[in-house]
């Protein structure tokens, strides 16, 4: 019992595995777009929505949790969307999907843009050490098009 009351080597080795392994697994989670979004108005700079992107089979899905602002009032609904989405609440509805990994950024799925109703090809990239993510949504060309970016939530 002697030798766990004193600090030595072994506690050393200990404590210096437990805090690289927490430092990898950091940079490991914010090294995709997989996390919890604040999603700022890229015409007001304002918090409008929190969003989850998970991971499903390497298919990225956002999923709005929460509306913070809208012109609509308090749990609006997609009142210009078409489909199973028509009228539905915005809180919980899948807006991205079909996402894929495309070396460091993430492409090939669409994007849900609840105020007009429109569907967009979205891409993504992580910006500032992955606290940032840069939303393109666009018709047709990836050039043409606008962007967001988006705060990671802690």
């Amino acid at each position: 019992m002697k030798y766990l009351s004193k600090p030595g080597l072994p506690h050393f080795a200990l404590a210096a595995c437990l805090l690289l392994s927490s430092a990898i697994a950091w940079a490991a989670a914010n090294d995709t777009p997989v996390g919890t979004w604040q999603q700022v108005d890229d015409k007001t700079g304002k918090v409008k929505s929190i969003i989850q992107i998970t991971d499903n089979g390497g298919e990225l899905q956002g999923k709005v949790q929460q509306v913070l602002i809208s012109d609509d009032g308090p749990h609006p609904v997609c009142k210009k969307c078409d489909g199973d989405k028509k009228d539905q609440p915005i809180e919980g509805m899948t807006i991205m999907w079909g996402v894929r990994a495309d070396g460091d950024t993430w492409d090939g799925g669409k994007i849900l843009d609840p105020q007009s109703g429109t569907v967009y090809k979205v891409k993504l990239s992580m910006a500032d050490g992955g606290q940032k993510l840069d939303v393109h949504g666009y018709v047709g060309f990836a050039l043409l098009g606008r962007s967001q970016i988006w705060i990671r939530q802690q």
